[in-house]
């Protein structure tokens, strides 16, 4: 990639950097379109000190304010790059917004948000650098967006995230048709989580045992970059690719080798979505639909023993009332108030107003009580579905590490 430029929306930190730096140390040319100037109170890096970073691997770097909600921030970044260093060779449409967030409980601002920033921000965007595009010898637009999987799991808990990232996908669709032969257009997408501090604000302190490192999606779309405008229209996931190009260690991608990973979104883990039809998950739902109305067994061994392992001091620290649908053997509806005097487990509704509902099987629920099954891991898989205050689900986490050894 040496002399090519590369114009990458959200390279001041995360998958957007870890791409730049690599591309970097062919000597490449990087304009870092972010919206970070000045240092954010609790996210790493502006767009000045990943220039210095780009420049120490060996590449140019030009910092430009772009909020991809700004039509006009963009085409002023695009038109400085083309006057800077005399085109743009490759595009990568990485700036994203997320909300995890069932369709009752997403402020409209959240929404707004994520199809501004995500679709409408990577439509434009290209939209902006495809004549500049059009002029390169090898020119590539790459979108960080998953491959359309119709799984209604990846709909039913955050509807509007995925549309939006479904969004890009879709980009990708079209533009890689519509520009075949001139502009190779591709999607990457991570198999497994990977450690950003996005994924530290979702999953909370701990969730970086269970991500790979950025470099294992600067690698793949380094891959991506380097081959021909025919490979196009593709919706690549990185250790797939890896893999097909001969990477035999995954481990040097791990935070923490040897540690099971959370398969990311959008990918189903045991099931090939292509072989199922909508209808047998229809029926799947049914089947778990069918909650016991008496109390016994695993569950309510494990409230017994999560109310007597409570202390003042975890209701200090947490402050919340959930509540828990479960489905199958000693279901039905539980709570846990870690919010009033010393903190109490019941079946039924709790007192008051629960501040997150939790909906899961029975299986499942005493599987997460016990340390078997990370509540990150079973959100992302589609095994827990959350209603209400995000934050204090992820301070469940925490809560749980502390208890493990009494359950």
């Amino acid at each position: 990639l040496a002399g090519c430029t590369l114009f990458i929306t959200g390279a001041s930190r995360g998958i957007g950097k870890a791409i730049a730096l690599k591309a970097a140390k062919d000597g490449a040319n990087i304009v870092i379109a972010a919206k970070t100037a000045e240092p954010h109170p609790t996210l790493p890096g502006t767009i000045y000190t990943a220039a210095e970073e780009i420049e120490a691997a060996g590449g140019k770097a030009l910092p430009c304010i772009v909020n991809v909600r700004e039509e006009e921030q963009i085409i002023s970044a695009v038109e400085k790059a083309v006057k800077t260093f005399g085109g743009i060779d490759i595009l990568v449409n990485n700036a994203s917004a997320i909300s995890l967030t069932g369709t009752l409980e997403t402020a409209t601002k959240k929404v707004n948000l994520m199809m501004d920033v995500n679709v409408r921000g990577t439509y434009l965007t290209s939209k902006a650098c495809l004549p500049h595009l059009r002029k390169s010898k090898n020119p590539h637009i790459l979108n960080l967006s998953p491959p359309m999987n119709l799984n209604p799991m990846w709909f039913k808990n955050h509807c509007a995230y995925t549309i939006s990232k479904y969004g890009m996908s879709m980009c990708v669709l079209g533009m890689a048709e519509e520009f075949r032969g001139e502009v190779a257009v591709n999607a990457l997408w991570p198999k497994t989580a990977i450690h950003t501090a996005a994924m530290d604000m979702l999953g909370g302190a701990g969730i970086e045992k269970q991500c790979r490192k950025t470099d294992i999606l600067a690698d793949a779309a380094y891959c991506i970059l380097t081959k021909p405008i025919s490979f196009t229209g593709n919706f690549v996931i990185d250790e797939v690719l890896l893999r097909e190009e001969g990477v035999k260690d995954f481990d040097v991608y791990a935070i923490a080798p040897g540690h099971p990973l959370i398969p990311d979104f959008f990918l189903d883990v045991e099931i090939d979505i292509t072989a199922v039809k909508q209808k047998e998950y229809a029926l799947k739902e049914e089947k778990t639909e069918s909650p016991p109305t008496k109390p016994s067994g695993p569950v309510a061994e494990t409230f017994r023993v999560i109310q007597g392992a409570m202390t003042e001091e975890n209701v200090r620290s947490t402050q919340g009332v959930f509540q828990f649908e479960l489905s199958g053997d000693g279901g039905g509806t539980w709570y846990i108030d870690l919010k009033n005097k010393g903190g109490s487990t019941g079946f039924g509704k709790p007192p008051g107003t629960a501040d997150v509902v939790m909906s899961m099987t029975s299986a499942d629920f005493v599987k997460m009580f016990t340390g078997k099954l990370k509540p990150t891991m079973a959100f992302m898989s589609g095994k827990l579905r959350i209603k209400g205050n995000m934050a204090l689900a992820m301070k469940l986490e925490k809560l749980l590490t502390q208890l493990n050894s009494k359950l």
